[in-house]
């Protein structure tokens, strides 16, 4: 018995059970058969006591957890801020600081560390919230009904649903589960947000054996909106049954690591073993001199942990805020925003069409009058057309109010007044008849028929109709538009006032008046967010759900080439990834394309070393948004399950957004770079000097305070103000626009900022592919080498001088942090908070040394006017000296003797 018992715990759980294709069934059976699995109902005082049990419990954890929810959240936070490359680095440094030195300065490099998790997590906090306000108020509702068609439904909320409940569904209603029809009236459904489709999907009764999701008629899916008719279903998925819910399990999986946080752990891996290793060479010369072995290990480690750059977390978090605030005053929420680093290297941007670059509504965009002449409705010879087209859009009951489908809804907004009709007699659109008309009288008061319908089901009924109005409906077709045939026929004056029978098929003798032309409306902006686009160098892909020839009109009609590259979805199916990314390098578009090969479009431009963004706004969209490199929802319209895949969502409905959001991107990746710069650039000079002064004196000139004090002064906060200032974009050393440069070895050029506006560099690369580029590298380079020069320098005009050894050291101090505010004056010369902040360090480094007591706790002693006037000059020498660097580094190529292959 313990054996089997053990079995079962071991045991894996069984598979979960296949899912039943409803689709197939006919809607008695699939109720009959949901009946049959419903669990028997408990009785009305288990119910009652389960509920009191369940808000008690409920009640109480909310008055239990209430205080410390807040704290818990926070924590968090802060524990996944400190996920970060240099944390263990920095807490082995402190520990080592605390066992050989002192517990003061651990305790400085555990502040830090703790001051940037917390900085970052109180972000990640505010962002969730506002979020969860935004999927607060799309609580979805559904109206369960009775057996009795006639009975009134009741409102309740949509996660009570259930299999087997019997919902009602009317105009505007929000699908709140998957369900099969038991009955409908012309049922139409908007489904672009689960299949792509921008055409409302006709509804019907009947099973639809073997069919895809697009074509299955007799369903409707959660998260979808009737947009015509009634209808009622039986509900047989909920919650992860459901077909949106299957797109987001597709969302599940994590991207590799991109942005800032990929950065600092290229950076970790390039600059921890240079750190080690100056620790480890001071701690041998020291040795080498005679220093004691306390002494000796302690300024390794002092040199090693000041060589950390225990700013960069807390610089790269700040530029992030920082750029999150901006964007935030432009309608951009952002999630996450260490991905903001990932959005300036952007270099493609994929685009779900239908909701997102169109309004997801249909617009009248062309007429065509009996004889085959095309116009716009604006042009004069429409208004005919547009007039007999909005007669037979069929009023409710015969009343004023206009018509709800979206057909109709576009005619009406595209056609004239027309006071002088009268309609006594109404028929909707529904796809099985294939047309709508009306009857009624005109300012003649003689009775007419007028029809508007598809063109193979109106103009056979036409009489007279040339043979060119066919070619006409055809090319019109095939410039992705949506056609209509309007029709009418004057009705005898004695016909009876409701003259329903002439409105009942077959139609006959009908007068051909012309064709109607509509399209899902690009939205005024998509445009311009597509030239916008094109003009940074960011390269836009349109995924639709449309055929090929239509996705191409329309691409075309939003601003995309003529002779853009087309691929469908199934070809995509058909190729291996390689074979994929090959496929897709050369096209804008790709149609037919299904929520799953929308994830392998994405990981396929990924594939070729492309930077992705993606933008959608339906559950189908999820899995894309949450593999790209960059996820982008739209808060306006979108689905809640596109919202919680995205690391942006856009709170506006104007995606123009983007272009400023990828040129906050970009400032943000220069400035963190240049911040870069500082940080790695002083440490190495500073490791640099300490090799120096400790093969010259024997030990470290700098102690560790010291040395934790020149990074509070140059490497904090004037970093800091460097990160959070963007910088402006045509600088000629930018080290971004150059960092897939070609010749490692080539200087600065300007020429290479034009990288950042194309989307690869010189060689290729995608850009922005590596942070730790040559030019980036040459500039720390140049300051490691200026920061030593300026602190040697300081430090022997005290060694011989008149003065004691802590003169020396403290000039060397000054000298040191001096050095490098000039340089980050010179760089960021533009900046005023920049210039305030660099002043203002040295201002309080003078204060500090000037001021006996705390003078003394850091190792130092006031200077005078002399040491003054050397720390300057030194400062000057170096400063003088980085503009030389250049120039010697074009030079030492040609007298450097070439070696032997």
């Amino acid at each position: 018995g313990a054996r089997a018992a053990l079995g079962v715990a071991s045991a894996r759980a069984p598979r979960p059970r296949p899912r039943v294709a409803w689709h197939e069934l006919e809607h008695t059976e699939v109720r009959d058969r949901l009946e049959r699995d419903r669990p028997p109902p408990p009785a009305l005082a288990e119910r009652i006591a389960d509920g009191t049990r369940a808000r008690l419990r409920a009640m109480g954890r909310r008055r239990l957890f209430a205080p410390v929810s807040g704290p818990v959240r926070l924590a968090r936070a802060v524990r996944g801020e400190l996920d970060d490359p240099l944390t263990p680095v920095l807490a082995v440094g402190s520990a080592a600081e605390a066992i050989l030195g002192s517990v003061l300065d651990a305790l400085l490099v555990v502040g830090a560390l703790d001051l940037n998790a917390l900085v970052g997590g109180v972000q990640r906090m505010r962002a969730e919230r506002a979020l969860s306000g935004l999927l607060a108020e799309q609580k979805r509702k559904a109206r369960l009904t009775g057996e009795d068609p006639r009975s009134e439904p009741r409102v309740v909320d949509a996660a009570r649903l259930g299999p087997g409940d019997l919902i009602a569904l009317q105009v505007d209603d929000v699908v709140p589960a998957d369900a099969r029809l038991v009955a409908q009236d012309g049922l139409e459904v908007d489904e672009s947000a689960l299949t792509g489709e921008s055409l409302p999907a006709a509804k019907a009764v009947a099973p639809t054996p073997h069919a895809a999701v697009p074509d299955r008629g007799c369903m409707v899916f959660e998260g979808t909106t009737v947009v015509a008719g009634h209808g009622r279903a039986v509900v047989v998925d909920t919650g992860d049954g459901t077909e949106a819910s299957r797109a987001v399990a597709l969302a599940a999986r994590r991207p590799p690591a991109a942005g800032v946080q990929a950065r600092l752990r290229e950076l970790t891996d390039k600059a921890l073993p240079l750190t080690l290793a100056g620790g480890a060479g001071v701690t041998a010369l020291s040795l080498l001199r005679g220093t004691p072995v306390r002494r000796a290990v302690s300024g390794g480690v002092a040199v090693a942990v000041a060589a950390v750059p225990e700013g960069l977390p807390l610089v790269a978090t700040v530029a992030q805020l920082a750029a999150a605030r901006r964007l935030s005053r432009r309608g951009v929420l952002v999630r996450a925003p260490r991905t903001l680093e990932a959005l300036g290297r952007t270099d493609t941007v994929c685009f779900d069409k239908t909701g997102t670059l169109t309004e997801n509504r249909l617009r009248l965009v062309r007429t065509a009058d009996a004889g085959g002449t095309v116009r716009t409705p604006d042009e004069t010879g429409a208004a005919d057309v547009l007039r007999v087209a909005a007669r037979a859009c069929p009023r409710l009951d015969g009343g004023p109010d206009r018509p709800v489908h979206a057909t109709d809804e576009a005619v009406l907004d595209a056609a004239p007044a027309d006071p002088d009709w009268s309609q006594t007699e109404g028929l909707p659109f529904e796809a099985a008849r294939g047309y709508a008309a009306a009857v009624g009288r005109g300012a003649d008061g003689a009775p007419e028929l007028v029809v508007k319908g598809a063109p193979e089901t109106v103009l056979p009924a036409c009489t007279g109709a040339s043979p060119a109005v066919s070619e006409t409906a055809h090319a019109l077709a095939r410039d992705g538009l949506r056609v209509l045939a309007v029709a009418r026929r004057r009705l005898p004056d004695d016909t009876a006032a409701g003259a329903p029978d002439a409105l009942e098929p077959p139609l006959a003798e009908l007068e051909f008046t012309g064709l109607l032309a509509l399209a899902d409306a690009p939205r005024d902006t998509s445009p311009a967010l597509v030239r916008g686009l094109r003009e940074a160098g960011v390269r836009p892909v349109m995924l639709t759900g449309d055929h090929p020839q239509t996705a191409r009109a329309i691409a075309a009609r939003l601003g995309w080439p003529e002779d853009t590259g087309v691929v469908t979805g199934d070809e995509l199916a058909g190729a291996d990834r390689e074979e994929r990314a090959r496929m897709l390098n050369g096209a804008g578009v790709v149609a037919r394309v299904a929520p799953e090969q929308k994830l392998q479009v994405v990981e396929a431009l990924r594939d070729s070393g492309r930077v992705v963004a993606m933008v959608g706004d339906g559950a189908n969209d999820a899995a894309a948004i949450r593999a790209a490199d960059i996820g982008v929802g739209i808060s306006a319209r979108g689905s809640a399950a596109a919202r919680n895949a995205a690391d942006l969502v856009l709170t506006d409905a104007d995606l123009t957004v983007l272009i400023d959001a990828v040129a906050e991107g970009r400032a943000l990746w220069h400035s963190v770079a240049d911040a870069i710069a500082i940080l790695i650039g002083g440490n190495a000079g500073e490791v640099g000097f300490g090799l120096l002064g400790t093969l010259l004196s024997g030990a470290a000139p700098l102690s560790t305070r010291q040395m934790l004090l020149v990074n509070l002064f140059t490497d904090l906060f004037p970093a800091m103000a460097v990160a959070v200032t963007p910088r402006e974009p045509a600088a000629p050393d930018d080290p971004a626009g150059a960092a897939g440069s070609a010749d490692p070895s080539a200087p600065a050029d300007p020429s290479a900022a034009s990288a950042r506006e194309a989307p690869a560099a010189p060689s290729g690369e995608p850009l922005g592919a590596s942070l730790l580029g040559a030019p980036l590298i040459r500039r720390i380079r140049h300051r490691a080498l200026t920061t030593t020069l300026g602190a040697t320098a300081a430090w022997l005009t005290g060694r011989f001088t008149p003065g004691s050894a802590r003169r020396s050291t403290t000039m060397a101090l000054c000298a040191v942090v001096g050095t490098q505010l000039a340089q980050t004056l010179a760089d960021r010369r533009g900046s005023p908070l920049v210039r305030a902040t660099a002043l203002g360090s040295a201002a309080a480094l003078a204060v500090l040394v000037e001021t006996p007591g705390v003078s003394h706790v850091f190792g130092c002693t006031p200077l005078g006017p002399v040491a003054w006037a050397g720390v300057a000059a030194s400062i000057a020498l170096a400063v003088a000296g980085q503009r030389t660097l250049p120039h010697l580094e074009r030079l030492l190529p040609r007298h450097t003797p070439a070696t032997a292959r």
